[in-house]
């Protein structure tokens, strides 16, 4: 059925009234030259609660950023309702640009990479000697996630009353990794999170680690006044802990120095199909004047790589290039190998 007849002209076209005006669209966008900085604190379901000033800000990301996302971590534009009153929100108009960040993927086929936290210095890898068993495969990924990302990594031993940390310290050890070394005791009287604070003094610093290793417990010690609802139990018959965090969330440090906390979720896995394992190369700066002479696309652990005679020529410690070559071959094993 024809709406204006076989041969209808301009007069028979009914057009409708804009009641925004006849204003025509355009590309350029408002420079919100009058935004505020802010820090994001957590994020739920599309809301980001955003630290402005002294002020807590909930805020919705704004439309003109299209499927770029704001992380925890992340420093920000905002603009609009910026009073931290109830029922207020603001929009985020901008996104810094990030000096480091943590990412991951559900597992090395998964080609979705996730930005867990943004603009850390430090990331606290949190694993238990016993109770759970630790997983050094895990700590590797851990490991490669931080050097790839731009983090100083930092190992934190649980529960050492229950099984010594040798092992896991000469593991370790050649990569020049500083640590820390608690009993179950010392979390109950307040010294491990001392311990771990002088290492956190200035920096913001994410932690990582499966659940049941004491993560959040830890967190609550440094950071008291923000406690969790609970801190949850290691299941017996698994032997893996229950979630208790289930997003990442930026706690300040209570102390004259400064720094900021980042809690994550506890993970069952640490895929790594985001990293290109010729930027680990870049935290071994003992090593990576070796490469040099590498045939192309060197994967570093074939019998062509230079990294050997750079090595028997005392150029670097010998288990620092075994370190090496576990981290880069982190990929094709399971954690839990």
């Amino acid at each position: 059925m024809r709406r204006y007849g076989k041969n209808p002209d301009e007069d028979d076209v009914r057009v409708r009234p804009n009641r925004k005006g006849n204003r025509p669209r355009t590309n350029i966008r408002p420079k919100h030259e009058d935004a505020s900085e802010g820090m994001v604190l957590t994020v739920d379901r599309g809301r980001l609660t955003c630290l402005v000033e002294d002020r807590v800000i909930v805020a919705m990301k704004a439309r003109e950023l299209g499927r770029k996302a704001a992380v925890v971590g992340d420093r920000v534009s905002l603009v609009g309702d910026l009073s931290g009153a109830k029922d207020t929100l603001a929009r985020i108009v901008r996104i810094q640009e990030r000096s480091s960040v943590l990412r991951r993927t559900a597992d090395d086929d998964d080609p979705f990479e996730r930005v867990v936290v943004a603009n850390a210095d430090q990331l606290a890898i949190v694993t238990a000697l016993a109770d759970p068993e630790p997983r050094p495969r895990l700590i590797d990924r851990c490991l490669v996630a931080a050097y790839d990302g731009g983090l100083t990594p930092l190992l934190v031993l649980t529960k050492s009353d229950l099984a010594p940390p040798d092992e896991l310290l000469e593991m370790y050890g050649a990569l020049g990794v500083p640590y820390v070394v608690t009993t179950r005791d010392e979390f109950v009287d307040g010294l491990a999170a001392e311990r771990v604070r002088e290492h956190l003094t200035g920096r913001t610093t994410a932690f990582v680690g499966h659940s049941g290793v004491g993560k959040t417990t830890l967190v609550n010690a440094l950071v008291p006044e923000e406690r969790r609802r609970s801190t949850g139990q290691v299941n017996a018959v698994t032997g893996r802990g229950r979630h208790t965090t289930t997003s990442a969330l930026a706690l300040p440090l209570a102390d004259d120095g400064g720094g900021w906390v980042i809690d994550t979720p506890g993970v069952r896995s640490f895929g790594l199909n985001h990293v290109d394992p010729s930027r680990v190369i870049h935290a071994f700066p003992d090593l990576e004047p070796g490469t040099v002479d590498c045939p192309r696309a060197c994967s570093h652990d074939e019998p062509d790589c230079a990294l050997d005679a750079w090595v028997a020529d005392g150029h670097a410690d010998p288990a620092r290039l075994v370190s090496l070559r576990r981290l880069l071959s982190t990929r094709e094993r399971r954690e839990g190998d």
